[in-house]
């Protein structure tokens, strides 16, 4: 199948799906435009803020590398995960492996409230069987294991794992299944050195001591290992909920020619200027979005990446406000690498509270209401063996952790943090990191 026009559809309730407008394939396969119907235009929302509700065929960035295929602001989201486009490879085997075949074999379930169709005047996604259930986890791991070690599938075993969806997230092997009649993410054990998914639940679950929202979790017992399963934000009782990930959110934000930071503090800054602004829920997003990367620093979860957060958009079609959706991925990379993914302040992606500290107040926080948080995720932080040994995790696995989390590096971090040094504003001078292996950020 020869796939360059595609139609976006809206689907809030699956049940009424709207016209959104037509897709094409530019830029030499590289990316995916988007031209707005008319009907959309006159009743519909921008989808981010990039995507203006005008006349008018938005074109995907210029300056693209040839393995950087991206469809236009928020259209981008609708894609699948590297999993997903590694299980399309597998089974669905497109021949021209462009961002059109990933967007259509994607599947109905995708990330969001955003359907791809075949056709303008209905929705006709690609064709998928039902979700599997919980009772298809253990089938559903051997499929993945299968698909790992490029090993053929039967028809049947390639039924039970195309089409699922895209879940924001990473490479990990995954898919979507149901539970109770919802929706829910699952990741497999991947022949990692520790219990993974146990490690994640553990964490997500320290998290949430920590005041912090997090996406619900609950531990999948197989018959060799543990997976996760994670309820999934982006669904409510049947609806979609229209959703962007950090990423789009600050690509759209940023001003053309300029290039986007990618990090917590504009990120902050984007929720504190259209988020919910209702009970002052967006400077309470600001604040937990602080706590999420003093947090991430804490538990050495350096694989924070614009994909790794979400927002979710309430009231598309009244106001567009953003909402801090709860987190996931969240849990130790035990790599001691000394850097995050995502800008934490200053000193652009250092894994250091200074470093956190520099920049509060794009948060929306004084010095010392921010020494505060971080002294109580310090407090919840120091008390993370007895909480994973109390979830399953075994002291094996612990250890290997402890290395890293109760390493020199970030214990010392810990230790020798003194909320009361903050207690009036005043310039700090640039320290070097506590991370030294700094081979690591010239290579990544």
């Amino acid at each position: 199948m020869r796939l360059d026009d595609l139609h976006l559809w809206f689907l809030h309730d699956p049940a009424a799906p709207r016209y959104v407008g037509a897709r094409k394939l530019v830029s030499a396969g590289k990316g995916v435009s988007l031209h707005y119907d008319k009907a959309w235009r006159e009743t519909g929302f921008a989808l981010s803020e990039d995507l203006p509700l005008v006349d008018s065929e938005f074109l995907p960035p210029g300056r693209l590398s040839t393995d950087a295929q991206r469809a236009v602001g928020a259209v981008d989201d609708a894609r699948p995960d590297r999993w997903g486009e590694k299980v399309i490879r597998f089974v669905d085997k497109p021949r021209r492996l462009s961002l059109m075949e990933y967007l259509y074999y994607a599947g109905d379930d995708r990330f969001g409230a955003l359907g791809v169709s075949t056709s303008a005047s209905q929705y006709l996604p690609r064709e998928t069987g039902p979700l599997p259930r919980i009772g298809d986890a253990q089938k559903l791991s051997e499929v993945a294991a299968k698909i790992e070690a490029s090993e053929p599938l039967t028809a049947l075993e390639a039924k039970i794992i195309a089409g699922g969806g895209s879940p924001l997230g990473g490479a990990k092997p995954k898919a979507l299944i149901e539970i109770d009649g919802e929706q829910w993410a699952i990741k497999f054990f991947n022949n990692e050195p520790v219990d993974t998914p146990l490690i994640e639940h553990a964490t997500m679950t320290l998290a949430q001591r920590a005041g912090i929202t997090v996406a619900t979790t609950q531990v999948i017992r197989l018959s060799a290992e543990h997976a996760i399963a994670i309820r999934r934000f982006d669904r409510d009782r049947g609806r979609r909920i229209h959703s962007i990930s950090a990423g789009t959110a600050i690509r759209a934000a940023t001003a053309s020619g300029a290039e986007p930071e990618m990090g917590y503090p504009e990120l902050a800054r984007i929720l504190r200027r259209i988020g919910i602004a209702q009970d002052d829920i967006n400077l309470r997003d600001a604040r937990e979005l602080f706590r999420r990367m003093v947090f991430n620093i804490l538990v050495d979860n350096t694989d924070d990446h614009e994909k790794n957060h979400a927002l979710l958009v309430a009231n598309p079609f009244e106001n567009g406000r953003l909402k801090l959706a709860p987190a996931y991925d969240v849990l130790p990379t035990n790599s001691g690498q000394g850097f995050q993914e995502f800008i934490c302040g200053a000193d652009g992606r250092d894994s250091t509270l200074e470093n956190a500290m520099s920049q509060c107040d794009a948060f929306g926080l004084l010095p010392s209401e921010a020494a505060l948080e971080v002294a109580a995720m310090i407090d919840v932080v120091n008390g993370w063996q007895a909480h994973f040994a109390a979830v399953g995790v075994t002291q094996r696995d612990i250890a290997s952790l402890a290395e890293r989390i109760d390493g020199e590096e970030l214990l010392a971090q810990r230790t020798r943090f003194d909320p009361k040094q903050f207690t009036t504003t005043r310039a700090r001078s640039k320290r070097t990191s506590p991370f030294q292996r700094t081979d690591l950020r010239n290579e990544s």
